[in-house]
């Protein structure tokens, strides 16, 4: 038996050493796919990477990121907001115990662009809002007390200045109008305290309107991760230069999930002009009322206000704008945040189509002077100087279109003049219109106003 498996051995190793002088004499080698193809499962997800393709990842490689990022970080600070709150004491609340109020310092933080060597600095209003203190990091981490120069809760844009007695590093704004959908951006910002963060990403859309926000209407929407901390830094181009003031993430958990929003650099830098010249914001507005009906590309004119051989008289009810400047407006996002760029006096060029024709019209754009909240659903102007006169008041908000039913149950119509919004005066139709917007009406919490009747009457009114 052993002499047997000797022999069958000797045999398969004789045999292996044929093949193989056979196969190094004569065979050529041969290439062999042993890959088979493999099902895997599909998943739901809510975020695709940009760099979801071999193509794409070697387009990437070919980016060079480093001096758009090099440029930025140092421009970027971190934003501390410190403010005050006073809470009630619960047992005071429940027994009436007289043990009062207590007063806490509450501590926010967000980001910053300096935007000129000496000192001034871009953010969100949000990151500042309520502020007894602003202090400012520098990517070096050098710290300055900050002054509030402005700010425009509608843009959540905010303006101030360090006194660094040096210059310092900043970022130039940019025309966002050119920036283009696909184009790579860099999120630069200080997520959860993660100061000079930097991320990439593409602009996925312009012009992008968020359901339920009622002041800014006109975002770019990128891919590049944003988080809390983030508000109020810079969204760059692969230039260094200044497209975006990062705003906004989509989430339902807090943290980013794949899209984020910025205000695009027209808008944030027309405000700081304004700022800085007038002290508030000068909106212009084209003199005109939106068909909301209209689904097709383009702003559908429903209503025009200015009589022939005003200045906004080259507009017929039923036109439909197509352009600003040569920028192409689809929807009404777009227009506003065309709008919302330029000042009252300003002159642009719309194009119109009328009776399937195009046409291009020069017009002057006129300052805002009527505000809408959404929450009442009523139309509010600024009172006259005859009327501050007639009852003997420092401003208010006249109602002149109403269209909430509690209001008008209670009797309160056109006419009427806003004075108080949950007991704090107001002296513009725009100061009143945020308030009313800032409140949780909707949300259960009670809207306190307090009006004047056209007879001169004071009364008051809670909404809940």
């Amino acid at each position: 038996m052993k002499k047997f498996f000797s022999f069958l051995g000797m045999a398969f190793l004789g045999g292996a050493l044929t093949l193989g002088g056979y196969k190094m004499l004569f065979d050529e080698p041969i290439a062999q796919n042993n890959s088979q193809e493999v099902t895997l499962p599909t998943i739901q997800a809510n975020y695709n990477s940009a760099l979801n393709t071999i193509a794409s990842a070697t387009d990437a490689a070919s980016i060079d990121f480093t001096i758009a990022a090099e440029k930025t970080v140092n421009s970027v600070v971190h934003v501390k907001n410190t403010s005050i709150r006073t809470q009630q004491s619960p047992l005071d609340i429940f027994f009436g115990t007289g043990n009062g109020t207590r007063k806490f310092e509450q501590v926010g933080t967000g980001s910053g662009v300096i935007i000129s060597a000496d000192g001034y600095i871009v953010t969100n209003n949000h990151v500042i809002d309520n502020a007894s203190a602003i202090e400012i990091t520098l990517n070096n981490k050098k710290k300055y007390e900050a002054e509030l120069i402005g700010a425009d809760a509608t843009n959540d844009i905010a303006l101030l200045k360090i006194d660094a007695e040096i210059d310092l590093p900043y970022t130039p704004f940019t025309n966002s109008d050119n920036v283009k959908i696909g184009e790579w951006v860099l999120a630069v910002g200080n997520p959860y305290n993660l100061t000079s963060t930097v991320t990439a990403g593409i602009v996925s859309a312009k012009g992008r309107d968020l359901e339920g926000n009622v002041n800014i209407e006109s975002f770019i929407q990128t891919d590049a991760a944003v988080n809390p901390g983030n508000s109020g830094g810079a969204l760059v181009n692969t230039r260094g230069e200044l497209v975006g003031i990062n705003t906004a993430i989509s989430s339902r958990t807090g943290s980013f999930i794949g899209y984020s929003f910025a205000v695009p650099s027209n808008i944030a830098k027309k405000v700081v002009d304004d700022l800085l010249e007038f002290g508030a914001v000068q909106e212009a507005i084209l003199g005109i009322g939106i068909d909301n009906r209209y689904e097709d590309e383009g702003v559908k004119i429903g209503k025009v206000y200015y009589d022939e051989g005003a200045n906004n008289n080259q507009f017929k009810e039923g036109d439909i704008i197509k352009s600003i400047n040569n920028v192409k407006i689809s929807k009404f996002s777009e227009l506003k945040g065309q709008l919302t760029a330029k000042r009252p006096g300003d002159y642009v060029d719309v194009t119109i189509e009328r009776e399937g024709e195009l046409i291009t019209k020069k017009v002057v754009l006129n300052k805002k002077d009527t505000f809408n909240s959404r929450t009442l659903n009523i139309s509010l102007k600024d009172v006259t100087a005859k009327e501050k006169k007639k009852f003997d008041i420092k401003g208010g908000a006249k109602i002149i279109q109403n269209n909430n039913r509690t209001l008008n149950y209670y009797g309160i119509t056109e006419g009427y003049i806003i004075t108080k919004v949950n007991s704090k005066p107001v002296t513009t139709a725009a100061e009143a219109t945020r308030k009313i917007e800032n409140s949780k009406v909707n949300r259960g919490t009670p809207l306190f106003l307090e009006l004047i009747n056209p007879k001169g009457e004071i009364e008051k009114i809670v909404l809940r």
